[in-house]
């Protein structure tokens, strides 16, 4: 009975210290991923989404997810890698799009190529030129931005228009179906921040121009897709049927309140049209309208962005892994996060799946997720080149004297001056 005792207080203490021993060893073993985005309530949503699916089949794996404002975690990122300093450095970063070609020439030893890692033939083309740099492509794409016009079936139906007169239009018609409207309804067409040119950035991607050339050359005053775009700016402040806002609220108010009668921009737009019930089954979308330009397209984006590895990351090859298995191949994933963040990844294998199919009775029950599908893979690349923002500041530095009727040739002179001297 004593030696029983003692065998099992013996037996005891081996147990207790093996699951120590078990405990330490796991504690060594155990593997944590750290990763930086913004927005908590679509990036790191998702990623907390992605990293659960992950663990649930490596429970080795852990992961450190920082929510941080888009500013702070582009500051932090610039800084230590401006600085050397990689110590601090997350295994995965988010990184939008227009800003992927900056880091990736200005920094090119800090982010892991994963050519020969990653299938990216499966993803949308664009997506991936633009995170390639001397054949090497880096990072994982992301959400889409993929663009789109929405439009409201039932004022369009008192001007007289279908759905058909809406699909494939240029934008010179949009104006002319604008104009009817507005006469017959009284509702204008859109709505667009007088100092924005975020939708003169759609109209030039849909005819495969860029600020830049594919050299990374500035493309300003020979680039007749920017001109195009100005002069088809002008035509709709010109036309009258433009809707003044002058920031988020103004620019979605315009579409839950019926103030307008369409809205051209990226697909992660939808949750907020969708936002207002009462319009349910009012909406419908179409192509992109198009420039009067040869070879111009009715697909075209506006943001995106995509996760990149550190390559001085402590876990960077469980984090390539991890991207790998759930942002390159889960489809199952990809319906997930279209259902509960309505994001649009950019594999394109994701549309075979049920959520992509659906019918959306918003939208009187159509396949929206489809359509966008369909022209996500016929966007243009481009090269967004190193100085998009720069880009962007010295057209909006000419958007009042465009809208005062100045013409496009001077400004685009103007803006080549400009930019010219900001990235020499």
């Amino acid at each position: 009975m004593h030696f029983a005792k003692r065998t099992t207080v013996h037996a005891a203490a081996s147990l207790a210290l093996a699951s120590f021993g078990l405990m330490t060893a796991a504690a060594v073993s155990a593997k944590e991923v750290t990763v930086w985005a913004w927005d908590p309530n679509f990036n790191i949503a998702i990623m907390k989404d992605a990293a659960a699916r992950y663990t649930a089949k490596h429970p080795d794996a852990t992961f450190k997810i920082v929510d941080m404002s888009k500013a702070d975690l582009e500051q932090k990122l610039q800084t230590m890698l401006a600085s050397g300093v990689s110590k601090s450095l997350p295994d995965i970063v988010l990184v939008e799009d227009y800003n992927a070609q900056k880091y990736l020439r200005s920094f090119p030893t800090a982010f892991e190529p994963m050519s020969g890692k990653v299938d990216y033939a499966g993803f949308a083309k664009y997506k991936v030129d633009l995170m390639t740099v001397n054949g090497k492509v880096y990072g994982l794409p992301f959400d889409s931005g993929v663009t789109g016009m929405y439009y409201r079936k039932d004022l369009l139906a008192k001007a007289g228009f279908s759905d058909k007169d809406m699909e494939n239009i240029t934008w010179d018609r949009y104006i002319e179906i604008g104009t009817k409207v507005m006469a017959v309804t009284g509702k204008k067409m859109l709505g667009i921040d007088p100092n924005d040119n975020g939708l003169i950035r759609v109209m030039m991607q849909s005819a495969g121009r860029w600020y830049f050339d594919k050299d990374g050359k500035l493309d300003i005053k020979g680039n007749p897709a920017l001109k195009a775009a100005m002069e088809v700016q002008g035509k709709l402040f010109k036309s009258g049927i433009v809707k003044p806002v002058t920031n988020w609220a103004e620019y979605v108010g315009a579409v839950n309140k019926g103030d307008v009668a369409s809205i051209t921009t990226g697909v992660w737009i939808t949750g907020a049209v969708k936002s207002e019930k009462s319009q349910a089954g009012l909406w419908a979308v179409a192509p992109t309208p198009s420039l009067n330009l040869p070879g111009a397209t009715h697909a075209s984006n506006l943001g995106g962005s995509s996760w990149y590895v550190l390559s001085g990351g402590k876990e960077k090859a469980m984090a390539v892994d991890f991207l790998n298995e759930i942002f390159a191949k889960d489809t199952d994933f990809y319906q997930s996060i279209l259902i509960s963040r309505g994001a649009v990844g950019t594999l394109m294998s994701s549309r075979a799946g049920k959520a992509y199919s659906d019918a959306d009775l918003f939208f009187g029950g159509a396949q929206v997720w489809l359509r966008f599908s369909d022209w996500l893979a016929k966007v243009p690349s481009v090269n967004y080149g190193m100085y998009t923002y720069e880009g962007d500041a010295a057209v909006s530095a000419q958007l009042p004297a465009l809208n005062q009727g100045v013409p496009v040739d001077q400004l685009l002179d103007k803006i080549q001056a400009q930019l010219a001297a900001q990235i020499k």
